[in-house]
């Protein structure tokens, strides 16, 4: 990771100075970073994302979240509008209502290997399918919402080529009401990690699964590699996990104080919590440390 300075500094120190090293590129995850906890984003955080697009920054969304959950920051993209959904598995464009620009799909059968293998070490654990064109899920599966469109029905009828949805699988989530969720996470990543990238946001024992080699942190590199964006130009933001390799990949990284035990070990730079807007804090930072370079 690149060395920055903590959010906490005062713009004008000379380690704030250092972390003003042309970032063309802000990549922010959304929930429990971005987002108040209420799902809302503040007018500060909005200003400062505009003022870093005028600065001549692109910012990037980078979600667990699909495509149909983005209406929350919609309004709030500038510039090239596109985010990065699914933990990786899509790039939609925004301005385009939410259409699919990128998929990375997770196969059927690696899918239902998942599902046969997670079962093994977690009896009780239910599933749910994410889809491009919906979401499906077993009876068992905490419905955290109500889908008009959704089938239920076991994992292997969903999984099934005749399953009536031939749409690219995104993600296969995995719950177990159970088991603690760093506790879950490594059983079932150890259980069925060839056949996918195992990850969880989720302060419940909820995993998202996606194809092997698809997380933020690649389809991130793939976004920046087409613009000719190296990693040391990459600010990135999160709190959970799934925002690991991300944070690792950027050349500047902060977790937020609210993050994840895990993610505050391992990231060098902490900002204020996702409540008090510490992605604006720091993007305010960054553009007064450009300033006055």
């Amino acid at each position: 990771m690149g060395i920055v300075t903590s959010a906490t500094e005062q713009p004008d120190t000379p380690a704030a100075s250092r972390s003003a090293a042309a970032p063309r590129l802000i990549a922010t995850d959304l929930d429990g970073t971005l987002l108040h906890d209420d799902k809302t984003v503040s007018d500060r955080t909005v200003a400062a994302l505009a003022a870093a697009e005028a600065a001549g920054i692109e910012v990037f969304f980078v979600t667990g979240r699909p495509a149909r959950w983005m209406d929350v920051v919609s309004e709030h993209v500038h510039g090239h509008g596109l985010a990065i959904c699914a933990n990786g598995a899509a790039v939609v464009d925004l301005h385009d209502g939410g259409r699919f620009v990128e998929v990375r799909p997770l196969a059927r059968e690696d899918a239902l290997a998942i599902v046969h293998a997670v079962r093994a070490v977690a009896p009780g654990a239910s599933f749910a399918v994410e889809h491009t064109s919906g979401f499906h899920y077993e009876p068992e599966y905490p419905p955290f919402f109500l889908d008009p469109g959704a089938v239920i029905a076991p994992a292997e009828e969903l999984l099934a080529e005749d399953s009536g949805d031939s749409a690219p699988i995104l993600k296969l989530l995995a719950h177990h009401s159970g088991l603690g969720p760093d506790e879950f996470l490594t059983l079932a990543r150890k259980a069925g990690g060839t056949h996918g990238e195992f990850t969880r946001s989720s302060p419940t024992a909820l995993l998202e699964i996606s194809a092997a080699g698809v997380s933020k942190a690649s389809t991130l590199a793939r976004c920046c590699a087409l613009r000719g964006i190296s990693p040391e130009e990459v600010v990135a933001f999160g709190d959970m996990p799934n925002d690991l390799e991300m944070l690792g990949w950027a050349g500047t990284a902060y977790a937020m104080a609210n993050a994840h035990p895990e993610v505050l070990a391992v990231t060098a730079h902490h900002t204020a919590a996702n409540t008090e807007d510490g992605v604006a804090l720091v993007i305010e930072q960054l553009l007064h440390a450009r300033g006055a370079a």
